[in-house]
């Protein structure tokens, strides 16, 4: 497949938008879920979240990377420093691995014709390749390990093999669930 892939700035929100469509990709999320504390999130799912989101991004932030199959958007990832996500750094769970500072890729989003296909690895490619544009050395990123079943849609912080495909390693695993994949970027 083909892809090409591109930050996401202004003049692409209607391509995120669509992708996204009216259910904000998973249950009015809009790619906020990492980006606020827990209960600002839940307090705006849905529109809040899309309004919140389209600000940054119109504010000039770059909150990730679209994948595109010719003009069309079929995929997205969520990449930026780690402290861009306030949750993360909250969290019990995924806590940092050493005081070395890392940019994360948290979220992905295929549009349903395209998974299972390795556009997962090709975003995870995209990003480290942005992320050198941008002076970062290190990415890491938060996968769902191959012993669990669940659908598509929950399997939204990526799948372990995707990580090890485009050449990040294991630096930790929090639980049973999740493992801290990571790569060096030269």
């Amino acid at each position: 497949m083909n892809l090409t892939f591109q930050p996401v700035t202004p003049d692409r929100w209607g391509d995120f938008e669509t992708l996204f469509g009216t259910k904000g990709a998973c249950g009015g999320c809009w790619c906020m879920s990492w980006r606020l504390k827990r209960k600002e999130f839940d307090a705006n799912k849905g529109d809040a979240n899309k309004a919140a989101m389209q600000a940054m991004i119109a504010a000039g932030e770059v909150p990730g990377l679209l994948a595109y199959d010719g003009t069309e958007p079929v995929a997205w990832c969520s990449v930026a420093p780690r402290s861009a996500f306030p949750r993360l750094e909250a969290s019990r769970m995924i806590k940092l691995v050493d005081d070395r500072p890392v940019w994360s890729v948290v979220c992905f989003f295929v549009a349903k014709g395209y998974r299972r296909q390795g556009v997962t690895t090709q975003l995870l490619s995209a990003a480290k390749a942005y992320v050198k544009q941008q002076g970062g050395t290190t990415l890491e990123g938060y996968a769902n390990l191959p012993n669990q079943d669940l659908p598509a849609p929950f399997l939204w912080t990526g799948i372990h093999s995707a990580f090890v495909n485009a050449g990040f390693t294991e630096v930790a695993r929090p639980s049973a669930t999740k493992a801290i994949m990571r790569v060096e970027i030269s």
